[in-house]
């Protein structure tokens, strides 16, 4: 890379420096805009003991699923885990720890990461166990809990288009979570479809602006659906 190009070639230069123990943000939401080869990557590197916050764990064989197969997730935060046979079977004998948390809750953890926010109130959670341990206060006559911001060693997103300089744009439901992980990475990777020179995005588009990308890199994807539903 020089200068503000930001565009690597290959899957090992995109992830270079992710080691052991790390905690990796991953933007999707089931399997839609899922950063199909950064995550292969991963899985091909065999890095273990990992921290994985992402909204789920993809499904058995695809997506972030595909990193339990040789136990390389330690602990999954996550708001939905019902997609993974592998997944259940891990948590129930010990291999793996889940930290349950409400979806909005955990697309605010990492928003507030990305901003340098420590942590925010919320409403959501409390008088369940969510909420137990967690400082609670009072406004208005109603109470809240705290909850604490999340960044990650590495964020690993998908995006549509990115110029070279990591300017990003996403496609319709693929945006669910990708802009917020994009924040809050120490290292951030975007995988894209197209990337165009500068100029060619409409500013008034760009979702995520390049200054929180560090890498970006084109790949192709499956896009496989997670469940169809036909009409008869």
């Amino acid at each position: 890379m020089a200068g503000f190009d930001k565009v690597v070639t290959s899957y090992d230069e995109a992830m270079a420096g992710l080691n052991d123990n790390m905690t990796i943000i991953a933007g999707g939401f089931g399997l839609c805009g899922i950063p199909e080869g950064l995550i292969a990557q991963i899985k091909k590197v065999g890095t273990k003991g990992l921290t994985i916050v992402s909204n789920n764990c993809g499904v058995d064989g695809f997506g972030l699923g595909v990193l339990l197969e040789d136990k390389q997730v330690k602990k999954m935060v996550s708001s939905y885990v019902g997609e993974n046979a592998l997944f259940e079977k891990q948590l129930l004998e010990g291999d793996l720890e889940v930290e349950l948390t409400p979806q909005g809750t955990l697309a605010e953890k990492m928003r507030a990461g990305g901003a340098g926010i420590p942590a925010f109130f919320t409403a959501t959670g409390y008088g369940t166990p969510v909420g137990e341990g967690k400082e609670v206060r009072e406004f208005d006559g109603r109470n809240y809990i705290m909850e604490e911001s999340i960044t990650g060693d590495f964020a690993i997103v998908k995006a549509w288009k990115a110029d070279r300089y990591g300017n990003c744009i996403y496609r319709h439901t693929s945006k669910n979570f990708n802009p917020l992980a994009a924040t809050a990475g120490k290292i951030t990777v975007v995988e894209v479809e197209e990337i165009v020179e500068p100029g060619e995005l409409e500013p008034s588009q760009i979702h995520t602006p390049g200054i929180y990308v560090d890498r970006v890199i084109q790949g192709t994807f499956e896009k496989r659906i997670e469940r169809t539903v036909l009409a008869k």
